[in-house]
Parts: structure tokens; sequence; C-alpha cells
């Protein structure tokens, strides 16, 4: 019986948590945007594009706000005050995002590698079977697991879900391993070296789902998303002359920021975004596979 047992269950991005629980008090239009945000069928240089226009604008308002409202020489008198101020949240936000793409960078590039891994493992027990005889159905159940996992899977995981229909199949590869007469001689050896590779499949799909469903916690997301709002505002509070220039600082802040939290959000869930990971090491797999059958 194969040791793989996967659990069911749907984990939905964080930072789609806190959007969602949001948009309930939010207008029309905010609601709106946050449902193209979360739509993972839209371009993502439209959904890059829009989250840069909303922290740009959301940021000028308030800046234009706060001078409608704020005496300018109550500006002015705070300007060292602010400037220190800005110094050390800044100085801390800076690391803690650091600190997130580090994390994030690192979670996907261990998924592309179990993806990676889990291909050859599959390719590998494949020319192993191709050796064997009489073991064309486990050759077809092999390739099943594998169209399978292309075709339907990897959608799944964007969702934060997984297939069944991809579990089935890969107990289908154990069930007829094991209905398989065991061979003597030379093949016993293939033979025992194909239950190894069942099982290092087994695993690396294991490690594969476990990547899927790695997340930053909603309450690490609520940090990033209240610090950078900090940040943008407090620069509304200075008092600097010439509005133009500050408007433009307090955008090109607001921008810089919204563009690393867009890179963040992405890549927390490896399988859906702009640089999401792709499965192109299972469809070259497959071709290895349809290669050697000619």
């Amino acid at each position: 019986m194969s040791k793989y047992r996967s659990v069911s269950f749907r984990t939905p991005n964080s930072i789609e948590l806190l959007l969602r629980a949001s948009s309930v008090s939010l207008s029309p239009a905010a609601r709106a945007v946050t449902t193209y945000m979360l739509d993972a069928r839209q371009s993502p240089t439209g959904r890059l594009i829009l989250s840069l226009v909303v922290s740009m604008l959301s940021s000028f308002v308030g800046l234009v706000l706060v001078r409608c409202v704020a005496p300018a020489s109550w500006l002015h008198a705070n300007n060292e005050v602010a400037g220190n101020y800005l110094q050390t949240l800044g100085t801390i936000y800076a690391v803690l995002l650091a600190f997130v793409v580090f994390v994030v960078w690192q979670q996907h590039n261990e998924t592309r590698c179990a993806v990676e891994k889990e291909a050859n493992e599959l390719s590998d027990l494949y020319r192993i079977i191709q050796a064997l005889p009489a073991t064309q159905r486990v050759q077809d159940c092999i390739q099943a697991y594998g169209r399978i996992v292309v075709d339907e899977e990897w959608e799944a995981m964007a969702r934060g879900s997984w297939s069944e229909k991809a579990e089935q199949a890969l107990e289908q590869i154990w069930q007829v391993l094991r209905e398989l007469e065991p061979p003597s001689g030379r093949d016993a050896t293939l033979y025992s070296e194909a239950l190894a590779k069942f099982n290092d499949l087994s695993d690396g799909r294991s490690h594969r789902l476990f990547c899927s469903l790695l997340r930053l916690p909603p309450s690490l997301w609520l940090l990033l998303l209240t610090n950078g709002g900090l940040v943008i505002g407090s620069m509304w509070i200075f008092g600097l002359e010439s509005f133009s220039a500050h408007a433009l600082m307090t955008v090109a802040l607001a921008g810089s920021i919204g563009f690393i939290l867009f890179l963040v959000a992405d890549l927390d869930n490896p399988f859906w975004g702009s640089w999401r990971v792709g499965p192109d090491a299972f469809r070259r797999a497959l071709g290895h596979k349809a290669q050697q059958e000619r």
C-alpha cells in the first residue's frame, strides 16, 4: 500500500484573506479593484499597473488632504522631528521588507527544485519500468499520472488545493507495481529499483504539495501593509515649500513600496502570478517518454 497520503483542504493566500475581509466595508469601486487583483485570469501586467496606480494615487490624495487641513507653519516646524521619525521607521520597514522578500524567494526556489526533482523521479521510474518485461500497464499509469498533474493539478495548486485524480493515479501506479510477478536475476534488481523510485516519486509529490501550501501568515501581511501605510503617511507631515517636489517624493515612495508588496504577494504563491512555477519539467518528462517509445 502506498505510504503517501495527502490531506484535502483549501489554503487561500494570506493577502487574499485580508483583502476579502476588508472589501466587505469598502465601496463598490474598491471591491471591484479587489476582485480584479485576486482574479488569476487577469493579466499580471494589468494587476501590477493597477496596484501601482492605487498606491501612488492614494498617497497623493492623502498628501493633498493633509496640506489642505494642516497649517503650513505647523508642517514646517515638524520637519526635523518628522525626519528623524521617518528615518527610524523607514529603516525598520526596509529590514522587514528585505527579510520577507528573501523568505518568499527562497520558498519559490525550493518549490521549483521540488517540481524538477519529482519530474526527474517520474522519468527515471518510466525508464526502469521500460526495461522490465510485461510492464505496459505500468507505463500507461505513469503517463496518466503525468498528464493529470499537468492538466489538472497545476491549476488546483494555484488555488491552494490539489487534484484527487492525481492522487488516485499515483495510487494506481502502486497497485499495478504490486501486482507484477516478482522477477528473478537481473530483472529483480531493476524491480527493486523501480519500487525505490516510486517511493521517491511519492516523497516528491508530498514535498511539492507542501511547498504549494506555504504562505506568509496573515499577521505578517497585516504588519507589512500597516507599516507601509505609516511610512507613506509620514511623508505627509513634512512642510516642504515646493509641493510638486513633495508630491513627487511621496508618490515615488508609495510606488516603490507598492511594487515590492506586489512582488511579495506574487511570489508567496509559487503556482500563481507573474513568476509562477510552470509544469514545464513534467512536460519535458512526458516528452522524453514519447521519444523513448518510438
